[in-house]
């Protein structure tokens, strides 16, 4: 019979840890687990139960700075240990930080052991001002944790129980990313001439992302290529405000880049974005991992990116693209400006980017590699 285990998750959009959650509720085998995931509702919920996941609304507010923290956090913690207890779950895995610092108490009070899937840096979205409490946090959810999942090498770093630890990269099932993709449609729907070249970013619209940069390496670049489009990829769908978009913007005017740059916002669908594009680039500062990387590789993409972060570990200098010095914008734009001129090297690169995603990041990979670790738990 099938071991229930209960994923837990606090977004109510879905970001990278998301999709890569369904990813692992979708082909977990279910002769062996039987996944729940216990989330706030919204878009992951309905994408679970659309898998056949049983999926149960639980609060997972947010503890920081809210009056309301002494009151929301053990009730929230009481109902996710309810439903563990209810369905018999054997683990409770915790897929965001948030949802981390629940999960451990709500495994203790069901008697079930917990997992704590760590896919960030900090315990916070950007490097937080109080390091002491970042080192304490982990420190709690580390002791807490029978296993720690990191998604690269460059997040077991900040983690102080590296003995704990697996790394397991995200997946992304390759069969869907079809280098030969037609890139007419999109190219047709925002005006790009059928023979410009094309480079281009993935990312949400923040600054850490590094869009700004993209604007004035693409300044950089057009000096030397006139004819190159540029294509921002993204939006604000966890919520964000409008001041960053609009900074964006005004930069681009100011580097005289209105005619031949693209924002396309949000696209639930980014492929025929990359099967646009000459080059990725990824110009964001360091990354714990960026999916959006592999998605460009497996794209035929050869991928330009700053050496710091989990970029070297996805992206191989020299073969499947171009690594430079980080914030180094000359060199990302001569980097971009070598592939541009160089076909042979642009298709060489990315057809080895492409081999490197099927050996290194499929989704059948990374579920196999997580059902051992909980096998191994259960043992």
């Amino acid at each position: 019979m099938a071991d229930p285990v209960l994923f837990l998750d606090h977004a109510s959009a879905l970001g990278g840890a998301e999709q890569s959650l369904l990813l692992l509720l979708k082909y977990l085998d279910r002769t062996r687990w039987q996944p729940h995931l216990a989330c706030v509702g919204g878009p992951l919920a309905e994408k679970a139960a659309a898998l056949g996941v049983s999926v149960h609304l639980v609060p997972i507010p947010r503890m920081r700075r809210s009056v309301r923290a002494p009151v929301d956090w053990p009730r929230g913690v009481w109902t996710i240990a309810g439903v563990a207890r209810k369905i018999g779950a054997r683990l409770l895995i915790a897929n965001t930080v948030r949802a981390a610092f629940y999960a451990a108490p709500a495994a203790c009070l069901a008697c079930i052991p917990f997992v704590w899937h760590m896919r960030d840096f900090w315990l916070s979205e950007t490097r937080p001002r109080r390091l002491w409490a970042d080192r304490l946090g982990k420190g709690l959810l580390c002791r807490a944790a029978i296993r720690v999942i990191a998604n690269s090498e460059a997040t077991v770093s900040h983690l102080p129980c590296r003995e704990k630890v697996t790394v397991i990269y995200n997946g992304i099932e390759l069969e869907r990313y079809d280098p030969e993709m037609d890139s007419q449609p999109f190219r047709e729907h925002y005006g790009i001439p059928r023979q410009a070249p094309v480079v281009g970013m993935v990312g949400r619209l923040r600054p850490w992302k590094g869009q700004d940069r993209f604007l004035r390496v693409l300044a950089r670049v057009r000096k030397e290529v006139p004819e190159v489009w540029g294509i921002v990829v993204g939006g604000t769908p966890l919520g964000e405000g409008e001041a960053y978009p609009e900074q964006l913007r005004r930069l681009a005017c100011s580097l005289g880049l209105e005619n031949g740059l693209i924002f396309t916002g949000h696209l639930e669908d980014v492929r025929p974005a990359l099967a646009a594009m000459d080059v990725f680039v990824h110009p964001g500062d360091p990354e714990p991992f960026g999916l959006v990387n592999v998605e460009a590789m497996a794209m035929g993409k050869p991928v330009v990116a700053f050496a710091h972060g989990a970029l070297p570990e996805i992206v191989v200098d020299g073969e499947t693209g171009l690594l430079v010095h980080p914030e180094d914008e000359n060199a990302m734009a001569q980097a971009i400006l070598a592939l541009l001129q160089d076909p042979a090297l642009r298709y060489r690169m990315g057809a080895s980017g492409r081999e490197r995603a099927l050996s290194c990041f499929t989704s059948a990979k990374m579920v196999q590699a997580v059902s051992v670790i909980f096998e191994k738990v259960l043992q």
